[in-house]
């Protein structure tokens, strides 16, 4: 991106709604980035838990995700997207406030723990499809790269402050203090979305929902590198939840220092995050699907290198590098669905894309664990690192995929397939 359009780009801040939009996404993201160190602490230390529990613990959340994601998308499609993400909110903020409530004051218990994750896992699913919908009606569609790249820059930035900083609160303060953390900025997050006034939303026709989300799934097959990328992610992200979310931090108890530890590393991803969101805001990639995808490689790096496990310090930099290939291939992705995708199909369709992308995410998650009480964390790590990297491979051979050309500015939407849309009415 030449100079002048990254000063046109940083010029949406002066835009009240995107404002709120940026400052939602980062104050949200800073204390999300503390859950994925402290839940997996709190069984280890507040519960003197197993592995085969942390991944059990953070599976039920990625479960029910899994279980709401279509029909989240279909609502979020029908209704206000707006409205539904301030819900979601407050529902995380009201459930993950007990949990933190609850270590605390030491009467956290397995069971409770899992049912309170099991309804964050709810509201991740209501706000995501609605959050990828309503860039769109708040941005305009030649500033949409430069939007999606600046939200992942504060993403990026609030991700790699909170993960250091949830690193250090949950070995100093516990995870409790964490948790309650992340709860407040929900709650900040509900408050600042609740104020966007976004531009008339686009609705399918009045149809049953069920209706509306095979609709959805006409719109989503219609797209071969659409579906092909979902399912390299169906088969990356069970790999790499895996490793990250529930070895990563038992490695880190057993040999790298505890969670402050784990917090530099998780820190260190969020700083790959924010250098790869600068870079997509200024580089534009002529075939955006085939950079996006080789940008995915990186990842494999870190189950190889928490197997040893290697240095603090070497980890970290190949989290960074992770981190930056994985924010360049978000914003090209969040690009082409607002560029490719009919608008009043684009929540829908996003759901498909994070339940194709997520559906495994859970049995990663638990067989990790086990893995790792039964196997040994080594093997189960190498497993995880090949599991990142033959399915990126594999869909290097999908041609729409390594050939897709960037869509002009000027491109009009398609209507989506088999809808009827009817009226705007306001979001």
């Amino acid at each position: 991106m030449s100079d002048a359009n990254w000063r046109d780009g940083l010029a949406l801040l002066r835009d009240a709604g995107f404002a709120r939009l940026f400052a939602a996404r980062m104050i949200s993201a800073f204390g999300s980035a503390m859950t994925p160190i402290a839940l997996p602490f709190a069984v280890l230390d507040d519960l003197s838990g197993r592995p085969s529990q942390v991944g059990l613990l953070v599976a039920v959340g990625s479960l029910t995700q899994v279980a709401m994601q279509l029909f989240a998308g279909a609502l979020a499609d029908r209704g206000s997207r707006r409205r539904q993400m301030v819900g979601a909110d407050l529902l995380a903020s009201a459930a993950q406030g007990t949990i933190a409530a609850l270590i605390l004051t030491a009467h956290a218990t397995f069971g409770a723990l899992a049912a309170l994750h099991a309804l964050c896992g709810i509201a991740f699913a209501l706000h995501f499809p609605a959050a990828v919908g309503l860039v769109p009606l708040v941005v305009a569609r030649e500033r949409l790269q430069a939007a999606n790249a600046l939200l992942s820059i504060a993403q990026a930035s609030a991700f790699a402050v909170g993960a250091s900083a949830g690193g250090i609160l949950a070995a100093t303060a516990g995870a409790g203090a964490a948790l309650a953390v992340d709860a407040a900025t929900f709650a900040a997050s509900a408050a600042l979305i609740a104020g966007i006034r976004p531009s008339t939303q686009i609705r399918s026709a009045g149809t049953s929902l069920f209706h509306e989300l095979r609709e959805g799934w006409r719109e989503f097959t219609a797209h071969t590198w659409l579906w092909a990328i979902v399912l390299q992610f169906t088969f990356m992200l069970m790999a790499f939840f895996g490793a990250w979310a529930v070895l990563g931090p038992v490695v880190a108890k057993r040999s790298l220092g505890g969670a402050a530890s784990w917090g530099w590393i998780a820190g260190a991803h969020g700083a790959g995050l924010i250098a790869g969101g600068v870079l997509a805001l200024r580089v534009h990639f002529s075939r955006p699907m085939l950079a996006a995808t080789l940008f995915c490689l990186p990842n494999a790096a870190i189950p190889l290198l928490l197997a040893p496990p290697a240095p603090v310090a070497a980890i970290a930099v190949a989290a960074f590098v992770a981190g930056i290939g994985a924010e360049i291939f978000g914003v090209l992705w969040n690009t082409a669905l607002h560029t490719r995708i009919a608008p009043e199909a684009l929540s829908r369709v996003s759901s498909y894309d994070v339940l194709g992308s997520i559906a495994l995410v859970p049995v990663g998650e638990a067989l990790a664990g086990l893995g790792a009480e039964r196997f040994g964390t080594p093997p189960t790590l190498l497993l995880c690192s090949a599991g990142i990297l033959l399915p990126t491979l594999a869909v290097l051979a999908v041609r729409d995929v390594r050939e897709l050309r960037a869509a002009p500015v000027s491109e009009n939407f398609h209507p989506a397939v088999g809808t009827t849309a009817r009226p705007p009415s306001s979001g």
